[in-house]
């Protein structure tokens, strides 16, 4: 019996010399892969928006939308919003673009205008003025 009760002990022993560094390890692995996946899906986006030619098309501001993430840490607190406005083109296609807050606010959906983007990056949108709107 007290054979038993010491291969016990040196059981439980070496799970902890052996299962803590095995599950560290994993936990490192899983979240240094998800950094590196970050990085390489970033660089890819960047690059293909980089190889897609810069496109002027007419289109008109279909809808805008926000999305705010609240970020806390230690005894700080912060917010971050992303802008995002949906653009028809005239041949009916829609394409959804994250712009700068001071860009978004120069936007009102329905108005129509040249839009300018390469791939999914946006660059600008020149608003036409309609009779009601010039001086």
């Amino acid at each position: 019996m007290f054979l038993l009760l010491q291969f016990t002990a040196n059981t439980s022993s070496d799970l902890m010399f052996t299962g803590v560094p095995i599950f560290i390890a994993a936990v490192f692995i899983i979240v240094f892969g998800i950094i590196i996946f970050t990085v390489f899906k970033g660089v890819s986006v960047w690059s293909t928006n980089n190889r897609a030619p810069r496109e002027t098309k007419k289109a008109f501001v279909l809808t805008k939308r926000t999305s705010t993430n609240h970020h806390v840490g230690g005894n700080q607190r912060s917010a971050s919003t992303s802008y995002f406005v949906t653009f028809e083109f005239t041949n009916g296609n829609r394409k959804e673009f994250q712009v700068k807050g001071t860009e978004f606010g120069l936007m009102s959906e329905g108005d129509t205008g040249t839009l300018d983007f390469q791939g999914t990056r946006f660059h600008s949108f020149d608003r036409e003025l309609t009779t009601s709107q010039q001086p």
